[in-house]
């Protein structure tokens, strides 16, 4: 393996995040436009075949972890196929993916079967008509039966992401809490970002984590950090008190993690960005079809996460929303 890929801050990437689509069966508010969409052409997308190669440019570079995203992953066809070549690649040791689980029970024992071990479901309500006004589309039953298939093929913890936003899912914050104590899916409550389509997001709509953490705590019980936890990681976790119930809060917005990132991504269409929040991208789509060689690509990404810079800067005079929204870029 030659040097590891490392930023002028001195982060190591070994975390690689991969858009197989930008296509969605849903449209959350926070992501997607509710009509309209206009997505990609299909000739533009990335073959699983391109994938697998810059997969195996990447794990030269140090590169482990894997995670494929989209849009909704599990509405590109055969995604389990893709899943077993990248397993089969020497020097991937985790291959997760995040999906919103509506196709999550049909295709729950394929993925498992193809190597898949990690699973992340977006579900951001557990009251159906509050989970219809976010998603703007039916589907909650498919995703409680998402999650039941996927713990019942082997996967653990399956681990729910719930994004929060104030004066929408405060009610859910309990319901939440019990959830995670009665199945054994870890919560994960996610700050509202500034990466919706409408550019609607206003600091005062973030449901911060400390407020979770104190309702939960006083209604529940109280919330313990759990010890030695990987300082890369994005989620801060937590079990309640009598050890029930996993609970973790990904804080972007009030507890920035950006100086501990160890990932960067690449769009469904072949865009390098060493940041979700990059104002920039690099072209590898254009390398892997027009002749570029292995060493050309792994320059393109050393240059890519050289330049990342210090952190998102939401907190900040200088913010800029980036142009493509969340199902464009891959979450």
């Amino acid at each position: 393996m030659s040097e590891p890929l490392v930023d002028s801050f001195g982060r190591i990437h070994n975390n690689l995040r991969i858009s197989v689509t930008d296509r969605c069966n849903i449209r959350c508010f926070y992501c997607m436009p509710a009509e309209n969409v206009q997505f990609m052409p299909r000739a533009d997308l990335l073959s699983f075949e391109e994938m697998e190669r810059f997969v195996r440019i990447c794990v030269g570079l140090g590169v482990n972890k894997v995670r494929l995203t989209g849009g909704e992953p599990l509405v590109r066809k055969d995604l389990h196929k893709l899943v077993a070549m990248i397993a089969a690649i020497d020097g991937v040791h985790d291959i997760g993916i995040t999906t919103n689980g509506i196709l999550l029970a049909e295709q729950a024992q394929d993925l498992w079967d193809a190597g898949l071990r990690r699973i992340n479901v977006s579900l951001d309500a557990l009251d159906p008509v509050k989970f219809k006004e976010i998603t703007r589309r039916e589907g909650y039953e498919n995703v409680l039966a998402g999650i039941q298939a996927a713990q019942r093929v082997g996967f653990d913890p399956v681990k729910v992401n719930a994004v929060s936003v104030r004066g929408m899912t405060e009610t859910e914050i309990v319901p939440f809490g019990h959830f995670a104590r009665t199945t054994g899916a870890e919560i994960r409550f996610i700050e509202f970002m500034p990466l919706d389509a409408d550019n609607a997001w206003e600091r005062d709509k973030v449901l911060f984590a400390h407020e979770i953490i104190e309702r939960l705590s006083a209604e529940i019980m109280p919330l313990i950090p759990i010890p030695d936890q990987n300082p890369h990681a994005p989620a801060t976790e937590f079990v309640f008190e009598d050890g029930v119930g996993r609970i973790g809060f990904i804080a972007s917005v009030s507890q920035p993690f950006c100086m501990n990132c160890d990932r960067f991504r690449i769009t469904a269409d072949g865009k390098v960005r060493n940041c979700l929040f990059s104002l920039e991208e690099t072209d590898i789509r254009g390398l892997l079809r027009g002749g570029g060689t292995d060493a050309e690509i792994a320059d393109a990404v050393r240059a890519s996460v050289a330049a990342k810079w210090e952190g998102h800067q939401i907190n900040t005079a200088k913010f800029i929303q980036p142009d493509r929204p969340m199902y464009s870029i891959g979450g």
